[in-house]
C-alpha cells in the first residue's frame, strides 16, 4: 500500500514540474553520449556531447559562441563528426585556419535557421509546401526539407541531403537536430 503511494506521489510531482517548466526526464535526450537539458543553451549542451566535438571546435574558430549562448531562439542542424570526416581531405583542417573565418562562419550558419522548429514545426510546413518547404538560413541561402517517412532529409544549395537521426533536442535558447552530413552553402 506505502509503494503505491509513492508511486502516485512520484507520478504527482513529475507531472507537476513538468508543467510548472522544470525538465523532465522525457524531454532531455543523449547526444554523444550526454543528456542535452532543455534548461541549458546549445552551447552548455553541445560541448558535452562526444559526436560534436568537431562542430564545437569549429564554434569556437568562428567565433559564434556568444550568439549561440544568446537567446535567439535558434534551430541547429548539428553535423556528427563522422559527418564532418566525409568532406574531402584537409576541408575541416582548411576552414579552421584564421584566414578562413569567413568562409567557417559561412558553413556553420548555413546549418542555423532563425527560430525554434521542431519536427512538429517542419512537418506543418512541408505539408503546407506541398511535400517540402524551403527555409532561409542565418548564412542567407536556402535550405529544402522534406520527410521520407518518419524520418527528415535536408537538401543544400548542392544538392547534398543530410538526414536527421536525432530530432528535437530541446535548448533553452531553441532546437538541435542532429544530422549525418555537413551542408554546404
Amino acid at each position: 500500500m506505502n509503494r503505491n503511494r509513492f508511486t502516485l506521489a512520484a507520478a504527482a510531482f513529475l507531472a507537476l514540474a513538468g508543467a510548472s517548466g522544470f525538465a523532465s526526464a522525457e524531454m532531455t535526450k543523449m547526444v554523444g553520449g550526454a543528456a542535452m537539458y532543455p534548461s541549458k543553451n546549445i552551447i552548455q549542451n553541445a560541448v558535452n556531447s562526444k559526436d560534436n566535438t568537431t562542430l564545437v571546435a569549429a564554434v569556437k574558430a568562428a567565433g559564434l559562441v556568444d550568439t549561440l549562448e544568446g537567446p535567439g531562439p535558434f534551430t541547429v542542424f548539428a553535423p556528427t563528426n563522422a559527418a564532418f570526416s566525409e568532406l574531402p581531405a584537409g576541408t575541416v583542417e582548411n576552414l579552421l585556419k584564421p584566414e578562413n573565418k569567413a568562409d567557417l562562419t559561412g558553413v556553420l550558419t548555413y546549418h542555423v535557421l532563425p527560430g525554434r522548429l521542431t519536427t512538429e514545426d517542419l512537418s506543418a510546413a512541408i505539408k503546407q509546401g506541398g511535400g517540402q518547404a524551403t527555409f532561409k538560413t542565418v548564412e542567407g541561402e536556402p535550405l529544402t526539407i522534406s520527410e521520407k517517412g518518419k524520418t527528415f532529409e535536408i537538401t543544400d544549395s548542392k544538392g547534398r541531403t543530410a538526414r536527421v537521426t536525432i530530432a528535437d533536442v530541446l535548448q533553452s535558447n531553441g532546437v538541435i537536430h542532429v544530422i549525418n552530413k555537413v551542408l554546404l552553402p
